[in-house]
C-alpha cells in the first residue's frame, strides 16, 4: 500500500484509533492505520479518511494481508461485505509457531 501523507486531519483520526502511540509511527505503517481504523473509527473518521482517497481498494488490501489481533469479528464481516465480497472468509488466525 502506497505512504499516506500525513495531513492533520489523518493525524488525528491515528491519534484516536491508535491512542497507545504516536500518530507519526501509527501512520508510517498504513495496512495497520487502516485496521484501527475500520475496527474502531467512527462515521466521521471515516468521511476524514474518504476525503483523504482512501477507499474501498486500500481496505480491500487491508483484508487480503490484516495485521494480526486487529479486526473483530463484526468488522471483518462487515468490511468484507463493503468491499463487494458476498462470501466472507473466515478471520485469520494468530499462528504463534506452537507444535
Amino acid at each position: 500500500m502506497k505512504p499516506l501523507q500525513p495531513t492533520a486531519e489523518l493525524i488525528d483520526v491515528a491519534r484516536r484509533v491508535v491512542w497507545f502511540q504516536k500518530p507519526e509511527e501509527t501512520m508510517a505503517d498504513p495496512v495497520r492505520f487502516l485496521a484501527y481504523a475500520m475496527c474502531y473509527g467512527t462515521a466521521e473518521d471515516l468521511v476524514r479518511l474518504e476525503k483523504a482517497g482512501i477507499g474501498l481498494a486500500e481496505y480491500s488490501e487491508v483484508l487480503d494481508n490484516p495485521p494480526p489481533g486487529v479486526l473483530d469479528p463484526r468488522s471483518w464481516t462487515f468490511w468484507n461485505l463493503k468491499c463487494g465480497r458476498t462470501t466472507v472468509p473466515p478471520m485469520p488466525v494468530r499462528s504463534f509457531g506452537l507444535g
